[in-house]
């Protein structure tokens, strides 16, 4: 390629300067003159397709790249593009074959093809990928976060963690490798550590957005909501097109105010700049429906879904946000997303859900059944498929949903050094005021209205309270390891004897709360444990505060009702299996509804 002019260098920098402002009209003009002067100038083509596809024009951008492609085979930036394009598109196998390709000498590349590997629940490709990159602590920080999530998924993070902590000590002024650990620590629910070794690389100078989202993902999980949303602040002057920073940041102000519009102002101002962005649109959707505005959520996002060349995660998004009122608008949503990328599981996921919607389980059921093939463990999918059963009256609905049998209510017993659990539970209640914010609002994304959910993982407390609480669990989960023994559904199946906590929490819920229907996708037993509990009388009819089972959070047609309750007490632990849908009954009274929640996995 022959190299170019210093009038063609100029031209290209004032371009660049413009795309850096991101305006992109102004850019893609200016870049359609060059390549009319140009037509053979890769670089120049590649740009102008950007700029296409920044505007919303997929087919024109992949067009161009195509043709700079032509003209040379081997512009590893083009390559990159093209396969991003392809990507994001659902051209799987060409897209990966392309990225591979650009891998061998472009970061980015191998970043977005990691990403993809992780997202494919591919992470054993992903591991291997990254792992060259990531091995001496030198890579960027984007692409050790794919290594760590790869990690974290086989069960391989702690010699990840220990890896990064050789480099670190051995390398203290050096700001990458005490960020590589940084976000391994954070993935590894370390958070005092991550922020503390965060802070270290911001204080050699290091700044970047991914290290100032990694001190902002530590300070939210140690309730340091301050700090976390400055951090956030930080990471998006940086780099205001990061949707994840985004959404964390939403998630902040909306626990501080309840404002949807004060939650997505920063997300907004970014969209004005970055506006056909679908990264960023598909978080706004994501907040508004999470604030239970699925209709806006939805329109968020109506008219790039009605593009033929929308791109299938866009799809999903959209589709996902019909699925809360309008079952029937989701479904051609589904169907074109898994088209585009039949091996997609958020795709072949939402059809399911769908499907269930309209009345149609029978031809949800074998979606189900790959989604269940694919990800066996999987809760989420496991509920989807009991739907489809319960809807099809298939027995093995009862065999998967004995809720007699596996619903099992015990009641915890008293804690040296407190000489009784009334004086425990007191205690425990001081502790657990501490973590919560009385003025908050729900988090974001959760199943519970009309109250606040603590943030850390109680399981790793330092709290002598808390700590012996989750000592005193320990008997109950055997107990029920005991009860259940060993079978062939998914619950009885991975009982090995021995298990590990898998994210724990508080929440506290005031007069008209409650807990939507949910299930714990990640989760194998859950459970529930009542340590204060609102005084609403013993009126069976009502069940008022109670614990259902059995009812859906999606809409399901014909719908179904719940099918099992639970009446809580004082000092009761609950456990059950994760894929049971769950949720309570709506209480008035003065007094809060206290309780700490967790999930348990096998310990392999």
């Amino acid at each position: 390629m022959t190299p170019p002019s210093p009038a063609l260098l100029d031209t290209m920098r004032r371009i660049d300067a413009t795309l850096r402002a991101g305006d992109f009209r102004t850019a893609h003009d200016q870049l359609a003159a060059l390549v009319e002067a140009q037509p053979d100038f890769v670089e120049a083509l590649r740009l102008y397709a950007g700029t296409k596809q920044a505007l919303g024009d997929i087919g024109g951008a992949e067009e161009i790249l195509r043709k700079a492609l032509a003209i040379d085979p081997n512009w590893t930036p083009t390559l990159a593009a093209l396969g991003e394009l392809l990507l994001a598109s659902g051209g799987g196998a060409e897209a990966e074959s392309l990225l591979r390709r650009a891998a061998q000498r472009l970061p980015r590349a191998t970043l977005v093809l990691a990403r993809h590997f992780n997202d494919s629940q591919r992470a054993g490709e992903a591991f291997v990928l990254a792992a060259a990159a990531c091995a001496n602590g030198h890579a960027d920080a984007d692409l050790v976060a794919q290594f760590v999530t790869a990690a974290a998924t086989l069960g391989r993070l702690d010699e990840v963690v220990a890896n990064f902590r050789r480099i670190a000590e051995a390398r203290p002024e050096d700001p990458v490798a005490t960020q590589a650990l940084a976000i391994a620590l954070d993935a590894a629910n370390q958070p005092a550590q991550a922020e503390r070794i965060a802070a270290h690389a911001l204080a050699l100078g290091h700044r970047n957005a991914a290290l100032y989202q990694t001190q902002a993902r530590s300070l939210i999980a140690l309730g340091e909501f301050d700090r976390a949303e400055t951090a956030l602040r930080d990471c998006l002057r940086l780099d205001p097109q990061r949707s994840e920073a985004h959404d964390h940041l939403a998630r902040l102000v909306w626990m501080r105010t309840g404002d949807a519009a004060q939650a997505t102002a920063t997300l907004d101002a970014a969209l004005r700049t970055f506006a056909a962005d679908p990264a960023l649109r598909a978080t706004k959707a994501a907040i508004l429906q999470g604030v239970g505005d699925a209709r806006n959520a939805y329109a968020c996002l109506a008219e790039q879904a009605g593009h033929p060349q929308a791109p299938p995660s866009l799809l999903v998004r959209a589709g996902l946000a019909a699925l809360d009122f309008k079952p029937a608008l989701a479904l051609p949503l589904a169907e074109r997303a898994l088209h585009a990328m039949p091996a997609n599981t958020a795709a072949r996921s939402l059809l399911a859900a769908a499907l269930l919607g309209v009345g149609d389980a029978r031809s949800a059921l074998p979606h189900c059944d790959a989604l269940r093939a694919a990800a066996p463990d999987d809760q989420y999918f496991i509920a989807l498929q009991t739907i489809a059963w319960r809807l099809l009256g298939d027995p093995r609905y009862h065999e998967y949903c004995s809720y007699a049998q596996w619903v099992l209510p015990q009641r915890l017993e008293a804690l040296a050094p407190w000489p009784d659990l009334a004086s425990f539970f007191t205690d425990l209640r001081r502790s657990l005021d501490r973590l919560h914010n009385p003025h908050g609002h729900p988090l974001l994304f959760q199943s519970l209205r009309h109250g606040t959910e603590t943030t850390e993982d109680l399981s790793r407390s330092d709290d002598p309270a808390i700590r012996a609480l989750f000592a005193a669990f320990d008997t109950p989960i055997r107990r029920y390891l005991e009860h259940i023994h060993n079978g062939p559904e998914p619950l009885r199946r991975r009982n090995i004897g021995r298990w590990r906590f898998n994210g724990s929490w508080s929440v506290r819920l005031r007069s008209s709360g409650f807990h939507t229907n949910h299930v714990h996708p990640r989760g194998w037993i859950s459970s529930a444990c009542y340590i204060e509990l609102p005084d609403v009388g013993n009126d069976a009819e009502e069940n008022a505060g109670c614990l259902t089972f059995g009812q859906p959070s999606l809409i399901t047609t014909p719908a179904l009702p719940a099918e099992h309750i639970v009446r809580p007490e004082v000092g009761m632990l609950v456990l059950f299996p994760s894929y049971f849908w769950h949720g309570t009954v709506p209480f008035a009274s003065e007094r809060s509804r206290l309780t700490v929640a967790f999930d348990v996995v096998p310990r392999q």
